[in-house]
């Protein structure tokens, strides 16, 4: 059975070198991505194999002058791919593209005050998700991440994680669930957190032990309070925390992680033990 293993292993190995990028390139910029840590051997082909997927199905474009380098578009694919490493790219079907700005840019939208006064407001961020459109992302986000992970935050999961919401209609915080999975526990279990978020009653759980070039970057709470705008944000959000953080949302959250790794059909916390 061992023999097979590392057999099916080769095989799978000798594919992704037959397609796609450079393998250093590949190695260079997964090694890079503290994102990917405890990934064993067997889930990096896959990823890789993915990755180059997500790089044939899809177009990167950069605007204001932003030139996209093949690192950058791996450093885009694997950090959208790792999500559904165990889904697959038809998770991400109806779309075609992601825009990278080289920093933050502005959003338009409409907010009205108390009194039904409606004006138009222009926000700065560093992520976007359209509905059947791109995934819009600051390069300059994408590489402070790399310099300087922070447990919990992540913008690249955060806006795919609303694509996954995204995949049967309307943000909402309901992805299309798997059949072994219930809509009422997934609906009874995320709302009881949104509101805690919402009322600030966010147990208390240790620090996440980080290198030490991170050091003072990482005193945010397991789930960042953007979170309680709206259950589409607070799935987003959560999303983060499960694959950046996922030792303190089990302990804050268990249940939320349990659900979470249903769907995901992953478990980040072990990976990272």
């Amino acid at each position: 059975m061992n023999r097979w293993r590392r057999w099916r292993r080769l095989q799978q190995y000798r594919r992704c070198r037959q397609r796609g990028p450079d393998f250093r390139l590949w190695l260079q910029v997964s090694h890079r991505l503290d994102l990917l840590r405890g990934l064993t051997a067997g889930e990096r082909v896959r990823l890789r194999a993915l990755s180059f997927e997500f790089l044939q199905a899809k177009t990167i474009t950069g605007v204001q002058g932003l030139e996209v380098t093949e690192t950058m578009a791996l450093c885009v694919a694997a950090q959208a791919c790792l999500p559904i490493l165990n889904l697959g790219l038809d998770y991400y079907r109806g779309w075609v593209e992601v825009v990278l700005y080289p920093g933050t840019f502005a959003v338009e939208h409409e907010e009205q005050d108390e009194t039904g006064v409606v004006s138009t407001v222009a926000e700065l961020r560093e992520g976007e998700t359209w509905p059947q459109g791109p995934v819009i992302l600051s390069w300059a986000e994408l590489q402070q991440d790399l310099e300087h992970p922070e447990p919990g935050y992540n913008v690249v999961v955060h806006e795919f994680a609303h694509k996954l919401d995204m995949l049967e209609g309307g943000a909402n915080g309901l992805p299309p669930l798997h059949r072994d999975m219930s809509v009422a526990r997934w609906a009874q279990v995320m709302e009881r957190a949104f509101r805690c978020l919402q009322a600030g009653e966010i147990p208390a759980v240790a620090p996440s032990p980080v290198p030490s070039f991170v050091q003072g970057r990482h005193a945010r709470p397991v789930l960042d309070d953007y979170g309680a705008r709206d259950p589409a944000e607070f799935f987003a959000v959560a999303s983060e925390a499960f694959f950046t953080d996922p030792g303190r949302l089990y302990a804050a959250f268990p249940e939320v992680y349990e659900q979470l790794a249903r769907f995901y059909r992953q478990d980040p916390r072990r990976r990272r033990t």
